[in-house]
């Protein structure tokens, strides 16, 4: 068995690790929203500088034909942007160090359940792959498709990690009653979860959209729905559905599962986390798209997978 101060110390790291890769999709977005994405136009430097600029007299009086050179035309150096893709950048490397961190607390699972360390070494794995797509995202110059790639990287991350935290905890999982809910709430919940997928799925073609429709209409936000393509009404329409689904999940929860545990919270969590989606989508929809609320709609959309997702594992050992 593995002591349960250490399996307490390893789920309060991996919590915080969690945390901070949500911090990273959040300051993606971010980076994304506010068009700061070449802000360092070069990596792991930024201008050169292992910690950039403030003010465009700091940098070479030739650097706009040097990073002409190097296939960026028409860089001018934004203080605002530089900062705001540099504080990304730190985000993503401190997130690197914890998920390091969580690797090396996880050997204390080596002789009671394996899958743990190797599920934490995957997410070691992959993060660092994923610090190698952010590079070539810049390399790219922001290609759209390299951008959902590292989207999706990130996607996973969270997935590997909520299932390295409920298998740390599934003892506690175990000891749940669940034979009060309906044989249909797993089918009801795979399917909850194949929406959510589809809903960002969706997200992500109207940010795309955005992306296009922005550089066509800069500063004229609030004509930009009028542009937008038929997939927005769907993907607008489709929440309504998803609100009702989840409801019925959390309601069933409410009534059959016990108040002081995991499951029960997180169905309300899940509950919770939808409807605050929708007001900010109302917000997006109804105010002409600001750019603040963009990133928390993203964050809320991946907070609703990572709780769905977490709410099946614990009903599936809780079965």
């Amino acid at each position: 068995m593995t002591d349960p101060n250490a399996s307490l110390r390893f789920r309060r790291l991996a919590i915080l690790t969690l945390a901070a890769v949500y911090l990273v999709i959040l300051a993606g977005s971010i980076v994304r929203a506010s068009g700061a994405g070449m802000g360092c136009p070069d990596w792991p430097t930024c201008f050169g500088q292992l910690i950039p600029p403030t003010s465009e007299s700091q940098l070479p009086a030739d650097y706009h034909a040097i990073y002409a050179a190097r296939g960026y035309a028409n860089t001018d150096f934004n203080p605002v942007k530089t900062w705001t893709e540099y504080g990304n950048r730190l985000i993503g490397a401190t997130t690197g160090i914890l998920v390091f961190l969580t690797l090396l607390r996880s050997r204390i699972f080596l002789k009671s359940d394996r899958a743990i360390f190797w599920l934490s070494l995957s997410v070691f794995l992959l993060i660092g792959f994923q610090g190698w797509l952010g590079s070539a995202v810049v390399a790219s110059n922001l290609r759209p498709a390299m951008i959902t790639a590292h989207m999706v990287i990130a996607f996973v991350l969270v997935c590997l990690l909520i299932y390295t935290i409920a298998r740390s905890q599934r003892e506690s999982l175990i000891g749940v009653d669940t034979r009060g809910l309906p044989p249909r709430f797993k089918t009801v919940l795979l399917a909850a979860l194949g929406m959510t997928l589809i809903q960002i799925a969706m997200g992500t073609q109207i940010r795309e959209a955005v992306d296009v429709i922005a550089g066509q209409f800069e500063g004229e936000r609030s004509i930009w729905r009028e542009h937008f393509p038929i997939i927005f009404y769907v993907h607008r329409s489709f929440s309504s559905i998803i609100l009702f689904t989840n409801l019925w999940l959390a309601w069933k929860v409410v009534k059959h599962v016990a108040r002081d545990t995991l499951i029960f919270r997180f169905a309300l969590i899940v509950a919770a986390l939808v409807v605050t989606a929708i007001l900010t989508g109302v917000t997006l929809d109804r105010l002409g798209f600001p750019a603040f609320v963009q990133p928390a709609h993203l964050l809320l959309a991946n907070l609703i997978f990572g709780a769905q997702f977490f709410l099946y594992i614990g009903y599936r050992y809780a079965a």
